[in-house]
């Protein structure tokens, strides 16, 4: 049977090439129309085989479903799934959700307190501030968020979903929360309201031989105030730096923070395949610090706070203790498509001194400990205390001044 390709089809292939070429980095097009002037070579012939596959299940979908499907969703749906196979971070915007994201507010915007990424396809709580609606809600890094207003996060991109969790003070929103090991979904009703940020939390231990410092946020300013208490308690002071549940935008706070204890030497390095590799190298003139430090790590350390314990880590700087971190450290590009929709691409990953890919593979620690949660869900009586801060503490005691 001789199939007609609607406009809907035309309009699919179009776009979804386009989002082939660019995720695949290339910049080529189909030799036989000539697009850009570049022919196809041997080395392209797997993706061309690829889209032959694409254009013949669309064609097979819009002839022989049940019923006469919309091209339109089915073209959205494809292009999610596309960029989410990459990862999290790459996402599909349609032109009217493109139209929105460029529209909205750029500040002021009220939330509910979490760092929220995709993994497993849903929404799922890195970490939540203290004391904000997610937290008065009982939210909890590893939640998995499964709808948003009704609207399944599956479906929705990270920019999308990040959208719609923003608001103006005292509006609400109903998301559907399901929990590690509990198989019924909760709905629960958040209350959006502006965030304030964690004080930085200082302590001393050890008759003041350990300054514990946890940051909670890595801005500028969060970490101007650790490099001020670092300068004040001088150089012969232990450090105790606690990043769990810390999380920042800016991977170079992180890497200003690793500085003040190290000297010199690669601090991380960028790099995509056509991204201009840069390293970031320990400036001696940024560094505070050569007395001990340690650094305690969850599943919640986000981001620049990863690039800081990996540097330490992997320069031997110190111990890191707890737990695998999340996986947070790429940069994306928003690129423009025809028909006013766009692609958020990942271009380039940051990775730690030893090379390893923050993004892939996180930071492991070098001294394990579970969290209290995670004692509880294997069925284990959580322990009075603070183990990953006792255990940071007693590797510290253990070295010299």
């Amino acid at each position: 049977m001789v199939v007609c390709v609607s406009r809907f089809f035309q309009r699919f292939v179009f776009v979804l090439s386009v989002a082939i070429f660019v995720a695949l980095g290339s910049g080529f097009a189909l030799s036989e129309f000539g697009w850009f002037g570049v022919h196809a070579g041997d080395d392209h012939d797997g993706a061309y085989r690829q889209m032959r596959v694409y254009a013949e299940v669309l064609q097979k979908i819009q002839s022989d479903y049940v019923t006469d499907p919309d091209i339109s969703d089915v073209t959205t749906g494809a292009l999610h799934g596309l960029l989410e196979s990459l990862d999290a971070d790459s996402s599909y915007l349609t032109p009217a959700e493109y139209k929105i994201y460029k529209e909205r507010p750029t500040g002021g915007n009220a939330q509910e307190g979490m760092t929220i990424s995709k993994r497993f396809g849903y929404a799922t709580v890195v970490n939540v501030a203290p004391n904000s609606p997610a937290d008065q809600n009982h939210l909890a890094d590893g939640d998995v968020i499964e709808s948003i207003g009704g609207k399944s996060t599956h479906d929705l991109s990270l920019a999308v979903i990040r959208m719609m969790l923003e608001g103006k003070p005292g509006t609400t929103i109903d998301v559907t929360v399901i929990r590690p090991l509990k198989p019924d979904p909760e709905k629960v009703t958040l209350t959006r309201a502006i965030v304030s940020m964690p004080a930085l939390n200082e302590q001393e231990y050890e008759n003041s031989t350990i300054l514990y410092l946890k940051p909670g946020v890595l801005t500028a300013a969060r970490v101007d105030e650790i490099a001020a208490k670092i300068k004040a308690a001088g150089k012969g002071r232990k450090v105790l730096l606690d990043l769990r549940d810390c999380t920042g935008d800016d991977p170079q706070q992180g890497l200003r923070l690793a500085n003040f204890f190290v000297k010199q030497g690669t601090l991380a390095t960028l790099a995509g395949q056509q991204y201009p590799e840069q390293t970031f190298s320990a400036d001696p003139a940024k560094f505070l610090t050569d007395a001990p430090v340690a650094v305690i790590v969850n599943r919640g350390t986000y981001g620049g706070a990863e690039l800081a314990a990996a540097a330490i880590e992997d320069l031997k700087r110190g111990d890191v203790v707890g737990e695998r971190t999340f996986g947070e450290g790429s940069v994306q590009k928003t690129i423009d498509l025809p028909d006013g929709a766009a692609l958020m691409l990942t271009v380039a990953k940051y990775e730690s001194p030893d090379g390893k890919k923050i993004q892939d593979e996180a930071v492991t620690p070098t001294v394990a400990v579970a969290s209290p949660q995670d004692d509880e869900d294997e069925g284990i009586a959580p322990s009075n205390g603070d183990e990953m801060l006792n255990k940071a503490l007693d590797l510290l005691k253990a070295k010299g001044a």
